[in-house]
C-alpha cells in the first residue's frame, strides 16, 4: 500500500489545507484527498508542485509499504 505523508508533513509546518491550496493553487479537494489519503490517483503536476512548495523528494511524500493494510479494507476471511 502507499503511504501519504501530507499531513504529517504539513502538522510539522502548521499548515492548513487552505493556506496549501492558497499557496501552491492546486485544488482543495486534491489536497483533502491527499491529506485523508482517499485519493485513488496523483497527477504528476501536483507532484511537481508539492514538491516544490515543501521542498522534498516525492518519496518524503509518499511511502510503499507491501504490509499495510488500505484503510476501510478487512482482512479477515
Amino acid at each position: 500500500m502507499i503511504k501519504c505523508h501530507l499531513s504529517r508533513m504539513m502538522g510539522e509546518r502548521r499548515l492548513k489545507i487552505s493556506d496549501v491550496a492558497r499557496d501552491t493553487g492546486l485544488n482543495r479537494g486534491t489536497l483533502t484527498r491527499l491529506y485523508h489519503e482517499t485519493a485513488e490517483r496523483v497527477e504528476l503536476d501536483v507532484l511537481d508542485t508539492l514538491c516544490a512548495y515543501f521542498d522534498c523528494q516525492v518519496s518524503d511524500i509518499f511511502e510503499f509499504n507491501p504490509n499495510l493494510v488500505p484503510k476501510g479494507e478487512n482482512t479477515s476471511p
